[in-house]
Formats: C-alpha cells, structure tokens, sequence
C-alpha cells in the first residue's frame, strides 16, 4: 500500500463523507416532527436536481443516456432504487422512534454482510479468520432473539437492504452519479405523489411548518448527494482496504450520538452485541491487514 493511498484528497473526501453519514441521525432528529413518508419523499425529489446538476458539470450526459437506453441497467437500477429507498425509509423512522443504536449496528453488520454475499452470489472465498468473524457476528445478532427483537429487525431491514444495494450496482455498469441519477429518477413520480398527497392533508405540507423546517427539507437533496459524491472520488484515490476502515467512523458515530445525546438504553443483551459484532470487525479488519501486508512483500520481491 503506498504512502499516497494513505494521505492527500481521497482519504480527506472518505472521512467528510462518513462523517456527514455518521450525523445524520441529528439532521433526521431536528426533522422528526415530519412524517418519515414525506421526509423521504422530499429527499428523492430534491435529490433528482442535485444529481442533474451534479451530471451537467462533470460531463457525465453521456453516460446517463448510455444507461437509460440499456434496458438491462434499467431494470437493475430500479431493483436498487427500491432497495435504497428501503433503507433511506427505515432509517429515517429508527432514527424518529429513538433507534439509533439499531441503525448504528445495522452500519456495522453491513461490511460483514459484503463479505458473506460476495461469497454466495459471487463466488468470492473466505479463509478460516474471515469465517470466524461472520460466526462471531451471528453470535451477536443471534443475541437479540432473546431480549431486542426491535433493534433486531430494524439492523437487519438496514444491513440487508444496503448490501443488496451494493450488490446490484457492483454488478451494474454505470457509474456512481449516473447511478444514483436514474435512481431517483425512477423514485420520482412515486416520491411527488407522496409529497402531493401530504400537501393536500389537513395538517398540510411540512414546507409550511416554519422556516426552520422548510430550510432543513431544501437542504435534503445536498445532504443526500453530497457525501455520495465525495465517497464517488474516494473510492477512485483509496485502496480499497484504507476505504473499508473508514466506513467504520459513521456507525461508530451514530452509536455515540445514540447513548451519548439520544440517551438510549444500552442493556446487557445490546452491548454484548455490540462487543461480538466489534471482536468480529476487529478479526476481519486484522486479517485484511495481514494479507495487504502479504501482497505488499510479493510486489516488492517479485524480479523488476
């Protein structure tokens, strides 16, 4: 791993990015007296021109056509618009009933949740370390069974649907803002209709609540394509080893923000999770180490 993997812009856009992911649970909070439906519904639609915008300077219309007429990437990108709407839904209502230690764990399952899908559905192997830090963490899911079904359900909805997310567009070819473009594209229509049927409700459009709640929604397209734009150009610096530690800043944020700020209850059966699914990422973690540090030595030696 050289040194310029490891410093400089990339590693600069992956930490503000997973930063902007770790508090987002305050941005949700501040929001929480608009219904999730709505909330997420204004997230799509105001998404859909920052990415727009997004596409028209960095010259990517090329692109986003050569996607929109493969009708292959159509159908898959739909698959996913499905899945990340999903995930932005749930979220956002962990986040307003008080469960951002769920959606904290469900961050944290979600790279162990890579590796075991790349397993099954692409072929990818495991060796025996990697196998024991996916049986650690079912260990700790399998803990909530016994004492916090609700932390349960809401991890596993999150981890899930994001992996599968990650899935489909790893096997998509188009790029990441194109991506996400004709995404939200397809959320569109949906998205309007959900925020005209709010609109035409007795209490009326959140965007009449106060100036404070109608800044906050505007913002929401920003929030949303902002730090995937910025983990876009990371993930082209970083190897992919330095970016996989990285994603580990936001759960760990949003666990803080949910026992530190939000004051949730982190009883012996959720913090025994939460140490089995950490021992696990401490395993996985120190056996990508190993090995980058395996293929660093064969590069070096191997004859010029």
């Amino acid at each position: 791993m050289t040194s310029s993997k490891l410093v400089g812009p990339g590693l600069g856009a992956a930490i503000l990015a997973y930063l902007i992911w770790g508090f987002l649970p305050l941005y949700f909070h501040a929001l929480v007296h608009v219904p999730a439906l709505e909330l997420v519904a204004f997230r799509i639609c105001l998404t859909l021109p920052f990415c727009l915008i997004v596409i028209a300077w960095r010259g990517f219309g090329a692109e986003l056509r050569a996607a929109l007429r493969n009708r292959a990437v159509l159908i898959r990108l739909c698959a996913s618009a499905a899945l990340i709407a999903t995930n932005w839904l749930i979220f956002v209502m962990a986040v307003a009933n008080g469960h951002v230690l769920a959606s904290s764990l469900g961050y944290y399952i979600n790279p162990l949740l890579n590796v075991l899908i790349g397993t099954i559905f692409l072929g990818e192997k495991l060796n025996r370390t990697q196998w024991t830090a996916v049986a650690v963490a079912a260990a700790g899911i399998a803990l909530l069974l016994w004492g916090a079904l609700d932390m349960l359900g809401i991890a596993m909805v999150l981890a899930v649907s994001f992996a599968l997310y990650g899935l489909i567009r790893k096997i998509t070819p188009v790029a990441s803002v194109p991506g996400l473009t004709i995404e939200t594209m397809v959320l569109f229509i949906p998205a309007t209709c959900a925020v005209i049927w709010f609109a035409l409700q007795p209490a009326g459009s959140s965007l009449t609540h106060g100036a404070g709640t109608a800044g906050l929604l505007a913002l929401s397209g920003i929030v949303t394509g902002v730090p995937l734009l910025l983990f876009a150009f990371a993930a082209q610096k970083l190897d992919l080893s330095v970016l996989g530690f990285v994603q580990f800043l936001a759960p760990t944020i949003s666990f803080l923000l949910g026992t530190v700020v939000f004051g949730e209850p982190l009883d012996t059966v959720r913090l025994s999770c939460f140490v089995l699914i950490w021992t696990a990422i401490a395993l996985f973690s120190a056996d990508m180490l190993r090995r980058r540090r395996l293929e660093s030595r064969s590069r070096s030696e191997a004859p010029a």
